[in-house]
């Protein structure tokens, strides 16, 4: 029987051994924030990571966030916990189909959300993430863009910017697709008295229902700061996990079981221990493609800072 305790302190022994830090992902396993050094969105512990002296960085999420670390990070080492945690979303289109697609629409802006592989974020003109989507869009002061890979979100967009015209790319993220309106309907008739803040990925049909729509930290955020004390979560489970844990005084209620990335739960603590020791899982990416990434995730950090 595995000793978390045990493990805990194997990691962190390690940490300190190897000038490491753990990254953590606030859909992962609530377990991995023992050893996290930070837990939140994918963009925000990418950069934070940036800013430290760690020679390597343990990313437990999934793989696209990785490589944006790398990105951000070139000369630290990162590991992956699960090589194969990858992102149902972010594999729905590669660099050919990205191309495909601007060559549907020539001369449009590219504005690519971070869930995305570093080849795709090379070929976009700007990154974007689910809490500045809008804000980049409307800096870019253009009638029509496309926008890759969620069409969810991207559409979101549309609706907060009526004069700007977004393309979407067909893309989604399974997790938040399975979350329907008869379950937020039916969690605010057993909860009538309970907020619901919902993930812009998942369907209008579902944020139209919504109290507060935005991203994971900004969910969290929303419900610590809020005078109310109930709340029906539609995003992933590791949100309400974590919510339960620190806000103890309120109430916090999943959607719907099907609200679980099974990619987000890859990763544990047996594997953020093995790829301490034995180093394996690095993530490597093409100097070309990732300067081009970079170029795209700056453009937005300028003017989203």
């Amino acid at each position: 029987m595995r000793n978390v305790k045990d493990l805990v302190q194997k990691i962190n022994k390690l940490k300190k051994e190897k000038n490491a830090i753990v990254l953590g992902h606030c859909y992962q396993n609530i377990e991995i924030d023992e050893v996290a050094d930070y837990v939140g969105d994918s963009l925000q512990l990418s950069r934070l990571a940036s800013q430290t002296e760690a020679d390597i960085i343990v990313f437990a999420g999934v793989y696209f966030m990785a490589e944006t670390a790398k990105i951000l990070s070139p000369n630290k080492k990162v590991l992956l916990p699960k090589i194969d945690s990858g992102c149902r979303m972010a594999d729905m289109i590669d660099l050919n189909q990205l191309k495909d697609f601007k060559a549907m629409y020539p001369n449009l802006p590219v504005v690519c959300y971070v869930n995305s592989s570093a080849d795709v974020k090379s070929e976009a003109d700007i990154c974007c993430t689910s809490a500045n989507a809008v804000q980049i869009v409307q800096s870019l002061n253009v009638p029509k863009i496309l926008f890759a890979p969620d069409k969810y979100l991207g559409t979101y967009v549309a609706n907060q910017l009526p004069n700007t015209e977004v393309v979407t790319y067909p893309g989604y993220c399974p997790t938040h697709l399975n979350i329907l309106v008869e379950d937020v309907e039916k969690m605010k008739k057993q909860y009538p008295n309970a907020k619901v803040l919902a993930h812009p990925e998942c369907q209008q049909a579902v944020t139209n229902l919504a109290d507060y729509i935005g991203s994971t930290t900004g969910i969290m955020k929303y419900a610590k700061e809020s005078q109310e004390k109930e709340f029906i979560i539609v995003t992933e489970k590791g949100v309400v996990d974590r919510l339960n844990r620190d806000c103890t005084d309120k109430k916090f209620y999943l959607v719907s079981n099907k609200a679980v990335c099974p990619n987000m739960k890859k990763n544990t603590l047996d594997d953020i221990l093995y790829v301490l020791e034995t180093e394996e899982n690095e993530i490597i990416i093409n100097e070309e493609i990732a300067k081009r990434a970079r170029q795209s995730i700056e453009k937005m950090i300028a003017i989203n800072v």
